[in-house]
């Protein structure tokens, strides 16, 4: 495993544009329409657009590798900024599938890689973002993964498009046009073929789904329906009521728009032992709030009895769950109103009609026996077909044995069309018509897997201002309880259609398949898989116990194994998905917490030395980790996941070169702060070490450290890293030095371990962070200390003339700065609220840094990046890097000393914005003398 000498340096190594790459990943995040992730879901993608980015600057060479071209820094930063404005355009969503950027692209991979374009490969590849995006940019793509869910996905993506790239549609009544480009024709197909399944269903099962009838209110009439709206009901704990099943309703509101609301009513009649629903609309502010809590007594399961008001306790819940007491209750129905949702009470015949529904098949895999992220099993609901409602299992049942027909008939329409009578399938790179009628079910079985996302009992009623509409099965990697559930209408034209899939499925390949090389996918685990030769290691492997991929894809899998099993019989000839080796610290499966993580560490290291050994020794590997933000919260950058993952990978014989983190959440998510929600990716960006490595003490390490962290992370603040991400990003050269020796020895003479290093690393950081505080004025050091120590509370007045004597001045002097107030022998720092408006930093003859901050702070908060913001940062460009270290500084005391949120937030936003600022304050022009200002545009 050396490392040779003269390999060049890559632009990842060096410096890639983060603002850029972060804004396009975030911005990809709320894209739906065409996107790769509506085409199967998977969890935990990485944006399209950072794995574009990170594999361009993977394989592109830094200009300093090319010291004649290039022989200054100012000749290397040219260039850098020549290929970050490739990398710009590169990374926007709509440039995607734009070939002329795209070429752009690949010429400069070309002229890296001296015209032979290196293969590249993703033994964890999942979704399929990196194999997609190394295909894209022209580079052979190659993907494994050990769940065949995965791997389909995968081969959906990567390895069929290629195969009918340019080709003609097959099926009847096909248009006559002169090109179909990449996948258009293929994408055609499938849609063709799904509304002729829709049609066949509809014949078989339509009258499982009648129409309603609508109130005047609603204009009269039939109305097809939306979704049925049940609630779980249990038995009155009540002696008294004993034999009501009442309902658990979590909620009773249907709408929330404003003049619009509508919410359920229960009509309880105690005398005749009976519940009735009927429609509200309007009502007082606490008739809203009441429906709002539904039935509910509280968190969980904790409920009341409509006909005693009696409570109905989680384990009374449970207890009639597991002994199959729990049963539904219709409660509304939701139709297609003329231009708006119409809310009609539910009926005794649609009810009926409902439950007379008789599946011949139902999924009988078990649910796992893991608390944390299946919460059915408690309450009954063991195997994965218990999910459903009877009726979605006959819907399921029939659009899955239409496949079978479809493959059948999309054969003999494509032989008429004069695709080639050959009987190779196409799992073994057939592309005569038999296999194109295989890659087409493939994709309608797709449109299964992706209606029993929004067709399972796990979907409830989205009842918000914007828009009312059934909720997705998966809202956050696990599978929860609901007690009031929607059921959608599969012939309906709103959401939970199957037209819906068939359309987004359609899209996808039509729109961003754009196979410009080959693509091959497998099943294979990553600690053995062989890759093929000069392989590039790009990687997004599990993120310890975040996701437990394969318990959670098995709800998928009981319905894709029917239907594509005849298409890729090894690949779903098991009865679930592989378990034993999913690389997962899953704790429910290895006996315990501990177990887990050695499991994880083994495993990971065996995976990650089957990278080392194999990859090439020209390109550096990219390995993707993902914070969780709970871990960040209570451990910061030596977290036991993060510290877990860089001991795989150092064990593994890699050095970490660098880290880069990549902000490809989006803020909005389901799963709010402070939860197991995937807060940051970081890219690792790892060489070979060297056969040559020394050994080393701790001594002589953290030495290293203070001599070459310091200048890094100046290198780091000055590419405006957001003070948030400067953990994670000082990890990076940290790791640079503790990684490339064979080991750091402790006193005892065992190696340090990574969680280790990873502490010393931070302590550096900090001590660097304190350090800078030097560089600024008196005044502005005596308000750093007073804010660490009181924030922005009061405090005695002789404390504060020791901490300013001790920095040569006076308090007095720190209140004529307009930094503090200072009365009745008590002391604070005034709040930016508090700052003269008229405060101009030209006229201050007491100017100090903290003023220049908070005053831009206080802009920024107001405005962004607004003329007036900029404008302020051009008249304190003088002190601007001043200003911007003491941001970095007051984060620092801000998130990890006093724990302000807020304080924190504001500093961190800034400097986020620092470049786009820096660029609005460069643009603007003292014009004369009466300093009025203009803003070149």
């Amino acid at each position: 495993m050396t490392s040779t000498n003269n390999t060049k340096k890559k632009l990842i190594e060096v410096a890639i544009p983060l603002e850029a790459i972060n804004a396009a990943s975030a911005r990809e995040k709320s894209i739906r329409h065409g996107h790769p992730s509506t085409l199967h879901l998977w969890w935990a993608r990485r944006p399209l657009a950072a794995c574009r980015a990170v594999l361009f600057a993977q394989l592109v060479d830094d200009p300093s590798s090319d010291l004649e071209k290039f022989p200054t820094h100012e000749a290397q930063e040219a260039e850098r900024k020549r290929l970050f404005g490739i990398i710009e355009e590169l990374v926007k969503w709509e440039n995607s599938t734009n070939e002329e950027v795209l070429e752009r692209a690949r010429a400069e991979i070309r002229k890296s890689c001296g015209g032979e374009l290196p293969p590249v490969y993703d033994p964890f590849s999942g979704g399929g973002s990196i194999p997609l995006e190394a295909q894209r940019l022209g580079l052979p793509a190659y993907g494994s993964d050990l769940n065949p869910v995965a791997v389909m996905i995968g081969k959906a993506m990567i390895e069929i498009p290629p195969k009918f790239k340019d080709k003609e549609p097959i099926h009847p009544g096909a248009k006559d046009r002169q090109f179909y480009r990449n996948a258009e024709g293929l994408a055609e197909d499938v849609k063709y073929y799904g509304e002729w399944m829709r049609e066949k269903a509809w014949e078989r099962i339509g009258h499982l789904y009648p129409q309603v009838d609508l109130s005047k209110e609603y204009g009269g009439g039939k109305a097809t329906v939306i979704a049925w709206i049940w609630a779980r009901t249990v038995p009155s704990p009540d002696p008294a009521f004993s034999g009501v099943q009442v309902p658990i309703a979590s909620s009773f509101l249907l709408s929330t728009k404003t003049g619009k609301e509508a919410w359920v009513e229960p009509i309880v009649d105690r005398q005749a032992k009976t519940i009735a629903y009927r429609i509200r609309h309007g009502g007082t502010k606490a008739e809203i709030a009441a429906a709002k809590e539904g039935t509910k007594a509280g968190r969980g399961a904790n409920f009341r009895c409509l006909m005693s008001d009696t409570a109905i306790t989680p384990d009374y819940v449970k207890s009639n769950g597991r002994s199959g007491k729990m049963g539904q209750t219709l409660i509304a129905i939701v139709a297609e109103g003329n231009r708006s949702r119409a809310y009609v009470a539910p009926t005794e015949a649609h009810e009926r009609l409902a439950l007379s529904a008789t599946p011949e098949q139902k999924p009988e895999t078990s649910l796992p026996n893991d608390p944390r992220n299946f919460w059915t099993v408690d309450y009954g609901l063991t195997t994965f077909g218990d999910l459903f409602t009877d009726r979605q299992l006959v819907a399921l049942n029939t659009f899955g044995d239409l496949v079978h027909e479809a493959r059948t008939q999309i054969e003999a329409d494509a032989l008429t069309a004069g695709r080639a009578d050959d009987s190779t399938p196409l799992r073994d790179g057939g592309e005569g018509a038999k296999a194109y009628a295989e890659a087409v079910s493939v994709y309608l079985g797709f449109a299964i897997g992706k209606l029993t996302d929004i067709a399972s009992t796990i979907c409830t009623w989205h009842s918000g201002a914007e828009h009312q509409k059934i909720r997705q099965t998966f809202g956050r990697q696990s599978l929860p309880m609901t007690w009031d559930y929607a059921e959608g209408n599969v012939f309906s034209d709103s959401s939970g259609n199957f037209l819906k899939q068939i359309e987004l499925i359609s899209r996808v390949i039509g729109l961003n398949f754009v196979p410009a090389a080959s693509g091959v996918e497998v099943q294979h685990d990553a600690q053995s898989v062989r890759f093929p030769i000069g392989a590039v290691i790009s990687s997004d492997p599990p993120y310890y116990d975040n996701i437990g991929y394969a318990d959670l894809s098995d709800f998928f899998f009981c319905w894709l194994k029917p239907a594509i099993r005849p298409v890729y019989p090894d690949l779903f000839g098991v009865l679930a998905t592989p378990k034993t080796e999913e690389l997962v610290a899953t704790p429910y499966r290895h006996g315990g917490k501990d177990a887990a993580e050695l499991f994880f560490l083994d495993g990971m290291s065996r995976a990650i030395a089957n990278m080392a050994m194999q990859s090439s020794d020209q390109f550096p590997a990219a390995i993707y980790y993902a914070f969780k933000q709970s871990e960040v919260a209570q451990d910061g950058i030596s977290s036991t996941g993060w510290a877990t993952f860089l001991q795989a990978v150092v064990q593994a014989g890699y050095a970490v070169v660098g880290t880069w983190p990549l902000r490809t959440e989006m803020a909005n998510r389901m799963i709010a702060s402070g939860t197991n929600a995937l807060a940051n990716s970081v890219v690792l960006v790892c060489r070979k070490k060297e056969a040559t490595a020394e050994t080393i003490t701790r001594a002589e390490f953290i030495r290293a450290l203070k001599r070459e962290l310091p200048p890094a992370i100046g290198e780091l603040q000055a590419a405006n890293i957001a003070p948030a991400d400067m953990p994670q990003s000082a990890i990076g050269p940290g790791m640079g030095v503790f990684s490339r020796y064979k080991a750091v020895l402790e006193s005892d003479d065992n190696p340090m371990s990574v969680k280790t290093a990873l502490q010393l690393i931070n302590k550096e950081l900090d001590e660097y962070l304190g350090g800078i505080q030097g560089e600024f004025d008196a005044d502005t050091r005596f308000a750093i200390t007073w804010f660490e120590q009181n924030g922005l509370k009061t405090g005695e007045y002789g404390t504060a003339n020791s901490i300013a004597t001790a920095r040569g001045i006076s308090v007095e002097s720190v209140k004529h700065a307009g930094i503090v107030d200072s009365a009745a022998g008590k002391v604070r720092i005034l709040t930016r609220d508090e700052l003269d408006d008229d405060w101009d930093p030209e006229d201050d003859r007491h100017l100090t840094v903290w003023e220049c901050l908070q005053h831009l702070v206080r802009a920024h908060e107001k405005d962004g990046i607004s003329h007036d913001t900029a404008v302020l940062l051009k008249k304190i460009s003088a002190q601007a890097e001043t200003v911007k270290d003491l941001a970095y500084c007051l984060y620092d005391i801000s998130a990890n000393k006093r724990k302000d949120a807020k304080e924190a937030t504001a500093y961190n936003a800034l400097i986020a914005d620092w470049t786009e600022l820096t660029k609005a304050a460069a643009a603007i022009h003292d014009t004369s003398g009466d300093r009025q200002i203009r803003l070149d545009i």
